[in-house]
Parts: C-alpha cells; sequence; structure tokens
C-alpha cells in the first residue's frame, strides 16, 4: 500500500517565530536591556558624588554642574558614530566593545581621577563613552523584532536607562562604607563581568545585513528626514528632561532644600525608577491612542508642574508631588517619540534616525544642568530655571499639537504593521 505524502508543517503567522524563536528574541532583549542598564550605571556614577565633590574642591555651582554634564554630550554626540559603527559590525561586537572600553575611565576616576577638577573633567570626559551603549542597542534589537513588536521591545530596552537609579540608590552608600574608590571598583567589576557574558552569548539577528553606501552618506540622508528633526526636538525636551534631573536632581535638593547627600541620591533613584517605569507605558499608550495625545498630555503635565515648582513649594506634599509628576511625564513622553519615530520613519531607516533623535535627547540634558548652576550661583535661586523648563515644555506642546500632529495625519501608514 502506497505510503500518503505528508502534508508540509504549517509556517508560523508572519511575523512570528517558533517557541525557540521567540525565546532567542527575549534573551537578545534581556541582554541588550542588561548591557544598557550597566553601561548607563557607569555613566551616571559622578552624579550623586557632585554635592561631595564640590565641597572637598571647593568648586562653584557651575563647575559642579559641568563636571556632571560632560559624561553626557560626550555620550550623546558619541550615539551618532557608534550608531553608524554598529550598522557595520553588529551589536554583537559593539556591546562587548563599548562595555570594556567604559572600564577605564571608571577605573581611572576611581583610583587616580578625583584629586582635581581638570582630573576629573578629563575622566568624565571618556566615562561618556557609556552613554552611547543606547546607539548599539536599538539597531540591535530593532532587528530581532518584526515592525508590529519593535515599539514594545525597544520600550523595554529603554527601561534599562534605570541604571541611573542603580547608581544613585548604590554610590554615595558605597563612599560612605568603604570609600571612594569602591562604587568605581565595582563597576568596573560589572562592566567587565557583562563584556564577556555578551561576547559569548550575544547574536545579531538572522539575516542582518550591512547597510550599502559610506557613514556619511547614510547620515545625510538621515537628517534630510522631517521626522528626524521632529522627534529630535521632542526627544531633546522628553529625555532631555529626564537626563537633566536624573544628574541635577541630588544637587538642586540639597542646595535647594538642604537634604543630606544620601536622602537626596535616594529621592533621585525614585525620580528615575518612575521615568523608567513609565517609558515602555508610554510606547504602550501611544500605540492605542497615538503618539501625538501621548505627547500632549505629557508636556502639558512637565508645562504644569514645572511652573509649580518655580515657586518653591514645600517638599512634602507638594514639591514632590510636582516631581514624580514630572518623572512620570518625561518618562512616558520618551516613549511615546519613540513610537512616533517608528510610525513615521521609512522602512531600513529606523536605526539611523533613531541614532540621531538619541544624541537630541542627551544633548538636551546637557545645557539644564549648566543653567541651573549658573542661574543658582547668579541669584540664589532655581525659580528662573524651572520658568524656563515650563516655557520650552510649553513650545513643545504646541508643536506636537500642530506640525507633529499635521506629519502624523498625513504621513501614518494606512494599515497596521505586521504582528
Amino acid at each position: 500500500m502506497p505510503t500518503m505524502p505528508r502534508s508540509p508543517k504549517p509556517e508560523p503567522p508572519a511575523g512570528r517565530l517558533p517557541t525557540a524563536g521567540r525565546r532567542r528574541q527575549q534573551l537578545m532583549l534581556a541582554l541588550a536591556t542588561i548591557g544598557f542598564a550597566v553601561n548607563f550605571w557607569a555613566w551616571a556614577l559622578l552624579s550623586p558624588l557632585g554635592p561631595r565633590f564640590k565641597d572637598s574642591l571647593q568648586l562653584s555651582a557651575f563647575q559642579q554642574a559641568l563636571l556632571v554634564a560632560v559624561p553626557v554630550v560626550v555620550g550623546s554626540l558619541g550615539r551618532i558614530p557608534i550608531g553608524a559603527l554598529t550598522d557595520r559590525f553588529g551589536g554583537r561586537v559593539m556591546f562587548p566593545l563599548v562595555s570594556a572600553a567604559t572600564i577605564v575611565p571608571v577605573l581611572y576616576l576611581g583610583l587616580a581621577g578625583h584629586s582635581s577638577l581638570n582630573r576629573l573633567l578629563v575622566g568624565g570626559f571618556f566615562l561618556g563613552i557609556g552613554g552611547t551603549a543606547f546607539a548599539v542597542g536599538v539597531p540591535f534589537v530593532s532587528a530581532w523584532f518584526p515592525p508590529g513588536r519593535r515599539g514594545l521591545a525597544i520600550g523595554v530596552f529603554g527601561a534599562g536607562m534605570g541604571g541611573t537609579a542603580i547608581s544613585a540608590l548604590t554610590t554615595v552608600n558605597l563612599v560612605k562604607s568603604h570609600g571612594l574608590a569602591t562604587p568605581f571598583v565595582v563597576t568596573a567589576i560589572v562592566l567587565a563581568c557583562y563584556a564577556a557574558l555578551a561576547a559569548v552569548l550575544l547574536r545579531d539577528a538572522p539575516g542582518r545585513t550591512v547597510p550599502p553606501g559610506t557613514m556619511a552618506g547614510r547620515l545625510a540622508a538621515t537628517v534630510r528626514l522631517r521626522v528626524t528633526w521632529q522627534a529630535s526636538a521632542l526627544y531633546a525636551v522628553a529625555f532631555g528632561g529626564y537626563v537633566a534631573f536624573s544628574v541635577y536632581l541630588p544637587t538642586y535638593l540639597k542646595s535647594g532644600y538642604g537634604l543630606a547627600q544620601a536622602d537626596a541620591a535616594n529621592r533621585m533613584a525614585g525620580f528615575v525608577l518612575l521615568a523608567v517605569v513609565m517609558r515602555p507605558v508610554g510606547g504602550w499608550l501611544s500605540d492605542r491612542l497615538g503618539p501625538t495625545r501621548v505627547l500632549a498630555v505629557a508636556l502639558a503635565a512637565v508645562t504644569l508642574s514645572a511652573a509649580v515648582q518655580s515657586f518653591a513649594p514645600p517638599l512634602a506634599p507638594l514639591g514632590t508631588i510636582t516631581f514624580l509628576t514630572i518623572a512620570a511625564a518625561l518618562g512616558a513622553g520618551s516613549g511615546a517619540t519613540f513610537a512616533l519615530v517608528a510610525l513615521l520613519a521609512p522602512a531600513g531607516k529606523v536605526g539611523a534616525v533613531t541614532g540621531v533623535v538619541g544624541a537630541a535627547g542627551g544633548l538636551g540634558g546637557f545645557v539644564p544642568p549648566l543653567l541651573m548652576g549658573s542661574l543658582y550661583g547668579a541669584y540664589g535661586s532655581y525659580a528662573l530655571g524651572l520658568a524656563l523648563l515650563a516655557l520650552i515644555a510649553a513650545t513643545a506642546l504646541a508643536f506636537t499639537a500642530t506640525a507633529v500632529r499635521k506629519a502624523v495625519t498625513h504621513g501614518a501608514p494606512t494599515a497596521p504593521n505586521p504582528a
């Protein structure tokens, strides 16, 4: 009796993978998120110690602000070439490389570079390497997930910015318990462990192709896109605001409210954690309500809260409420911005656009600490700086309600991306 031919094994639905493939996606996402968090932990080491260095080295308010801002600007600008190198070599190479390179300035700062402002600035400059990990992770994660799941995956990866909370919670306590070098040595060991783990386990997505053309040509094509500039402006406010608060909030709370260094660092950690939680929430809400609505609500909340905080209300409860509202709004706005990128950026350019937008977000966090330090040094008050934040957020809100909303209306795809 002839055997019946076997029916072909059904293919999985478009955009879905067998169980083993989904587990591999989840593993790669987890490793990338951990790498982002570890590098951001290193990137934020100087911020909790800013008040300590101010007292021990007799720094002015501007010098203290410059100290914590230098790693931010280097990490932000560095995302553009690091993103291009990731397109060329893949995250499997770049994640271990960036993590290993960050070990050098971390050890320098902990062992030899904290005795003068100039040494701190040199160490802080190279510490900015850790901040470029964002530009490695976004294209790496994007390649592993289909378009319909990419926004949520990038949102989960973005939660790795909570590495700054690890720094806030541990740095000051480790210094008090074991000396100034301890948090730097501990972070260097963690970076080394992650670099080794990533070198062994990370894999680039199947079918990843090296983009054609030169890096300069790809960058020129990216900056000509309208969505690049729209998203960059919004991310400079949303993520830039988060970065600015995460590096300057301990100084603000100590100078403005007289809190102890450890208490100020713990409150900064709470601010960071809430923003981290709200980032994927902002992306999730954007999938359902649209990114412009989420951005509009977030920017309105920042405008109102910053305006209230400019009057220096008592920290309990009104000041705490305003800061937590700002944290939630900035986190949700950051997630919504990348939902906007996923909606409007042409296929094949999402990673490139993300690199430029990510750089803009980091740069958005560079100016506010310097401005706040200068204004406090000149007037003994943070009121004017917070009023300017309210004005900038209100301007971004108007921009979202007009130009960005028009771009989404005319440029959004008519059919959903495959899940």
